[in-house]
């Protein structure tokens, strides 16, 4: 049965899933009114039912969310239990990353609701992925935790990637050795831009925020932020040094990745804005949708051409 009726939603439903956005607040914390709405809303509803319904948060939230909305519910409702079980995906890749997930992440409200959630997966999933059943507050901090070990580990490498480039040397062959080490792994340990997109930067920040809410302090996450911002000066400084400023530079793509058209913290369009502050003429070979937002952004300080 569909229905745009949040109340009929719930009435029929004993699993239900709150997929919505929570963008990042100026002061780093995630935005969590659009799910605060939802249960707001529920709190309001008059109906009884005999069988417990179970309320799946999907989107990213701040540690400690969930308990604060069963909590929440607790107070006006009997019979809801919330668990966390948000997706990692990637942006351009995400049916198949949907269907062949490395893990899955369970922040269980209660036992029957990760029973529940691990007999679906187990169900959908076209591999045999690790499932991770937890409390909510250990999912939401392994959640943001996940991209924040990526973020450390890209700007651990760009930053052997700097130090090689330096020295004269071929950062690939240094970091490629590197990676060779099992305890290392091949993943995210290549010389190239730093970490950017609508996930990687913000988690980063909300988990510093969280660590300091409870009286710890996040220094590698505080640290990788800063690394990745350094990177960029040199990522320019060692461009200086091999090309001449009368040639023009050419980019294939500004979004943060070349398969999605976001440019949320795009370390790539922010090296080309750089590179323009610097003298250079720089051209951008971009879909029509990226170029329209770039010159939102910055108007006409680089000369477009437009791609398929």
């Amino acid at each position: 049965k569909a229905t745009t009726s949040l109340e009929e939603g719930i009435k029929f439903s004993d699993t239900i899933f709150i997929v919505v956005a929570t963008p990042s607040l100026p002061n780093g914390r995630y935005d969590h009114s659009q799910v605060d709405f939802i249960i707001d809303q529920i709190t309001s509803f008059k109906f009884g039912f005999r069988k417990n319904k179970n309320l799946i948060i999907c989107c990213t939230t701040m540690p400690g969310y969930c308990d604060s909305a069963q909590n929440k519910l607790n107070k006006f409702k009997s019979g809801y239990t919330v668990s966390y079980n948000p997706e990692f995906i990637a942006q351009g890749s995400i049916l198949h990353d949907q269907a062949y997930p490395d893990m899955i992440l369970i922040g269980e409200g209660s036992t029957e609701a990760g029973n529940i959630l691990q007999e679906m997966y187990e169900k959908m999933t076209l591999n045999e992925p690790k499932i991770n059943r937890m409390s909510p507050i250990e999912a939401e901090i392994t959640k943001i935790g996940l991209n924040c070990f990526l973020t450390t580990k890209i700007s651990f490498a760009n930053m052997i990637g700097d130090i090689v480039s330096f020295a004269g040397g071929n950062p690939d062959r240094v970091l490629s050795a590197i990676g060779s080490d099992s305890r290392v792994g091949k993943k995210y340990i290549g010389y190239g831009y730093g970490y950017g997109g609508p996930c990687f930067p913000r988690d980063n920040r909300a988990l510093a925020i969280y660590a300091a809410d409870i009286g710890v302090k996040a220094l590698i996450s505080e640290a990788s932020d800063k690394s990745n911002e350094q990177h960029l000066e040199y990522q320019v400084q060692l461009f200086k040094q091999y090309n001449s400023i009368d040639v023009p530079v050419e980019f294939d793509y500004v979004s943060y990745k070349p398969q999605s058209t976001m440019l949320v913290e795009s370390q790539q369009l922010l090296f080309a804005k750089k590179l323009t502050d610097e003298g250079y003429t720089v051209v951008l070979n971009e879909r029509q949708t990226v170029i329209e937002q770039v010159k939102e952004m910055y108007g006409d300080i680089f000369q477009y051409r437009r791609r398929d």
